[in-house]
């Protein structure tokens, strides 16, 4: 989220301080101005009346309490409330009346809310109390507020129902939730995704790896024909010379006879993955087939001859990032020069054009020659800036062009080649010259070679769905363009788009570099925020987000989990452990009889761009995750190094789950569409219900959504935290009512990539809802062509790798995941059944988990009959998973005759295999 509003809300802890720069949880302007501290205001305006409600349980109800907000209790059952509003029922009684006097029923905030504690009869005394609340305003005749989770309703006074009586009305309408209607269609593919989402056009990112000149790509999407080009030093737009350094350059070329009424651009990336682009602009009979790549101005590009650029240079391009004085100086003193302005040599863009007449007459071919922003002066071929300097080199069949615009007749079948070469910064007009005289086809052949060769270095994933096979790989390679630093040692950024590294959007770069074997990577990504660690511990990289620590410790005990690497553990104890302390520290300032029922024991702060210095339960999701990994990863280290993390460990969970479970009962129950009603949640401690539902008023909307709060940086990240159990029905609720609230197709709003029920679903087994998730996210955030994201979908931040991190994590979840603490890998869980179909196959090679290195190659022979499976493990016997279990689902739902190799549950179409052997083979007979 960006912001450039100055909230007023009022901060928890006078020690954390609040920021107003841009943030790379989106760009749009927040609406935060003016929020009260929850609880404080004024009730709306609106209707004050006396109300009486009936509630009506299931159950055999012993008594409890009743709670208001904005109304005045008059009675329980006829008679005068006490003042604690405690209730007892008689053995047999399931209804109670509640009159409210003074009651705020009108629309608005500060609506008159009625809290329900209760206790059931007979209840084992473990059994904690429970409880609901709901808007008085909502209970309507129409429209009882019946919550089958708690088998208990909220209906008008005069309703005598039954509670069963009740249900059986509702059911009796037949309706569906957004759950059941996901789950009674057919598994979400993504051309049914594409056909009902929005389909986004973004830039291309054309670089070379740890370097921070970047080119970005793309047809003029106004003009309808190729194109344009813009050279950045990462975030920073380049000036046109250093005479002119504060006016951005915009490259452009023209293709074609101009902007017409009809516009047939198709673009693609090289073998569908490589940072190539390949385009086909038709106009008429006429074809410009566009190659478009980076490569270096004097060789072509290998790996040897990438330098990369200095860490310290590359963050000072980034967004939002907090440069300490000491790296200010470094940079201004010893870097500019060097590592901007004079570069060894310059980073190419090389755009080559073939004009093909594919009718059956004569037919012209137009072309300009590239320019900047600014039309300069043009001369032998070349485009130069005012202090004489090329801007472009321009060849016409190998050959300066002699006009900047020209129109050459092309006969039937006829060809012309026309290139445009860019430097990242004009030349001197001796090198544009031996520029000129480079080959097109040594670089192209360069630039392939140079992108496999990354490729090969980790894991081979070959799936039989194109649109996500290429995704794989092509997402692997954006997130390389945009990790910089030196190419063969120090720290490196990965960095989230144009932004600055984010502890937390970092998170999923990381850890899938180290999913598909770049462990060197990930753990020189890791040292960047190390290295910046404050001297308290704390770390924080990027624009006042004040929850870095917690993210940055998770990766860290994800890496090992990977690498199990002891002298590297070892090497990072010291900072390990002062970020510990620093979090423990915070806690223990939150340990404070005021703050019971508002975020006893829990951190406060700032999660994104909008200034809410609460108790969240996002921050406190992400740090107690941080703390519990390197707790797990020390425990044979170095146990007594971190004996008192692990003693405070579990009275921290508990806070966070008691925190969380009360400020569900407070929050309002909402409606699903089958007819039933759900509890809600509280994106922080403090508040009454989603933000975004104005319980205690405020202005929440932000970053293009009223429930950024709610949805993006709240509670659905306790899912993913390890606080909630997947299965409990904490959980349950905290998914559903925010699937019926915050989603579209189950994909979240704005910037779905924020989103953590993708966790929730996959640890549930919920194969379709799922799917859901993950076709409508990436079909409508994503070029469809080029595979590059935005952040969000209004059109801000482009090549945005923090989203792709978590569409790649998405995919590894789906192909491969963990239960670590049950030794099991589960591997293809929540795969779509077409993947299954006759002749269809699915490798993953020398992939890694938690227990090793593993392969997997599934073929489905269908058409005889059979599934054929091989998973070898690859690392040492002692790491070996205790269990392996593979879900092979068949395409039309059959179930096998026969399973060798395993033991198969047709509940959830797995083969549960125990490793006995590194290499085990598995045959599903249906036939």
């Amino acid at each position: 989220m960006k912001s450039n509003r100055r909230s007023f809300l009022l901060a928890a802890s006078a020690g954390l301080l609040a920021g107003t720069a841009e943030g790379a949880f989106g760009q749009i302007p927040a609406n935060d101005e003016a929020n009260p501290a929850p609880g404080v205001g004024n009730p709306a305006a609106g209707a004050s009346e006396v109300r009486s409600v009936a509630i009506v349980w299931k159950d055999d109800v012993e008594g409890g309490e009743v709670e208001l907000a904005h109304a005045a209790l008059e009675s329980l059952d006829g008679k005068t409330a006490k003042p604690s509003g405690d209730f007892r029922l008689e053995s047999g009684s399931r209804r109670l009346l509640i009159h409210l006097g003074d009651a705020q029923t009108g629309l608005g905030a500060y609506a008159a809310c009625v809290t329900v504690h209760f206790r059931l009869r007979n209840a084992p005394p473990e059994t904690a109390p429970r409880g609901f609340s709901f808007f008085l305003r909502d209970v309507a005749p129409e429209t009882p507020l019946l919550v089958r989770g708690l088998n208990v309703a909220a209906v008008p006074a005069d309703d005598a129902r039954s509670y069963d009586a009740i249900d059986a009305a509702i059911r009796a309408k037949r309706l569906r939730s957004e759950r059941d209607a996901i789950d009674a269609e057919p598994e979400e593919t993504y051309e049914n995704a594409c056909l009902h989402t929005r389909s986004m056009r973004c830039p291309t990112w054309l670089g070379v790896g740890r370097d921070m000149r970047i080119f970005r790509v793309m047809p003029s999407d106004v003009d309808g024909y190729w194109g344009q080009i813009e050279p950045f030093d990462f975030d920073r737009a380049r000036g046109v010379d250093l005479a002119e350094p504060n006016v951005p350059v915009q490259f452009r070329f023209v293709l074609g006879r101009g902007a017409a009424c009809s516009v047939n651009i198709r673009r693609n990336l090289e073998e569908g993955a490589l940072p190539i682009v390949r385009s086909v602009q038709r106009d008429g009979d006429v074809e410009y087939r566009l190659t478009i790549f980076a490569t270096l101005e004097k060789e072509p590009l290998t790996t040897e001859n990438v330098r990369g650029t200095h860490w310290t240079a590359a963050l000072a391009h980034t967004r939002g990032a907090m440069l300490t004085d000491r790296e200010k100086e470094l940079f201004e003193n010893q870097l500019r020069l060097p590592e901007v302005e004079n570069r060894e040599q310059e980073l190419i863009c090389w755009v080559h054009v073939e004009a093909v007449n594919t009718g059956a007459v004569p037919q012209y071919a137009y072309l300009q020659a590239g320019s900047e922003t600014r039309r300069r002066k043009f001369g032998k071929g070349n485009r130069l800036a005012p202090d004489g300097k090329v801007v472009c080199v321009n060849r016409l069949d190998g050959r300066p062009m002699p006009q900047e615009e020209m129109a050459v007749l092309l006969p039937p079948g006829g060809k012309l080649t026309f290139e445009m070469l860019y430097p990242h910064r004009p030349l001197p007009r001796e090198r544009a010259a031996a520029l000129a005289g480079q080959s097109f086809d040594a670089h192209l052949q360069a630039c392939r070679a140079f992108w496999r060769r990354k490729l090969e270095q980790g894991a081979k994933i070959t799936l039989p769905e194109p649109a996500v096979d290429e995704r794989v790989r092509a997402g692997l390679l954006h997130l390389d363009i945009a990790t910089l630093g030196m190419t063969r040692s120090g720290p490196l950024l990965p960095t989230v788009g144009r932004y600055s590294p984010i502890g937390s959007e970092s998170a999923p770069i990381v850890q899938f570099y180290d999913a598909l074997g770049y462990h060197e990577l990930a753990e020189r990504s890791i040292q960047f925020f190390l290295d910046r660690q404050r001297a308290d511990g704390f770390i924080e990289t990027f624009t006042r987000y004040q929850l870095e620590t917690g993210p940055v410790l998770w990766t860290i005990g994800e890496h090992f989990r990977y690498t199990r690497d002891v002298p590297w553990a070892r090497r990072i104890l010291p900072n390990v452990l002062k970020a510990c302390n620093y979090l423990l520290a915070w806690r223990r300032r939150n340990l404070r009889e005021d703050l019971r029922g508002k975020g006893y024991g829990l951190l406060e702060g700032k999660v994104a761009d909008p200034n809410d210095f609460f108790h969240s339960f996002m921050l406190n999701a992400v740090t107690y995750l941080g703390l519990k990994r390197v707790v797990e990863m020390y425990a044979e280290i170095d146990p007594p190094a971190i004996a008192e993390v692990r003693d405070e460990l579990a009275q921290y969970l508990a806070d966070i789950r008691r925190a969380y479970a009360e400020n569900v009962v407070k929050s309002p129950v909402v409606p699903l569409r089958d007819g039933s009603w759900i509890p809600s949640f509280s994106p922080w401690a403090e508040y009454r219900g989603p933000v975004s539902l104005y319980a205690e008023g405020g202005n929440w909307f932000s970053h293009g959504m009223f429930a950024s709060r709610d949805s993006l940086i709240g509670a659905l990240y306790l899912g993913i935290g390890e606080v909630l159990d997947p299965n409990e029905q904490l959980a349950e609720w905290l998914l559903y009512a925010h699937q019926e609230l915050m989603t579209l197709r189950n994909a979240g709003f704005s910037q779905p990539y924020y989103c953590r029920h993708d966790w929730l679903h996959l640890r549930r087994g919920e194969v379709k809802q799922y799917l859901k998730t993950y076709y409508n996210q990436f079909a409508s955030l994503q070029d469809r062509e080029t595979y590059s994201f935005w952040e969000h979908y209004s059109g801000i931040s482009q090549h945005k790798t923090h989203e792709e991190g978590w569409f790649l994590m998405q995919t590894r979840w789906m192909l491969w995941d963990e239960d670590f603490d049950a030794g099991a890998l589960r591997l293809l869980s929540m795969i779509p059944r077409a993947w299954m179909e006759a002749g269809k196959e699915i490798k993953l090679e020398k992939c890694k988990s938690y227990f090793g290195e593993f392969s997997l190659r599934v073929r489905s022979r269908a058409p005889d009959g059979r599934v054929e499976a091989e998973v070898q493990l690859h690392g040492p016997a002692e790491r070996w998973p205790k269990t392996i279990v593979l879900r092979l689902p068949h395409p039309t739902g059959k179930r096998p005759r026969e399973v060798r190799g395993g033991q198969f549950d047709a509940r959830s179409e797995c083969v549960a295999i125990i490793p006995a052997a590194a290499s085990m083979r598995i045959l599903l007979r249906y036939a």
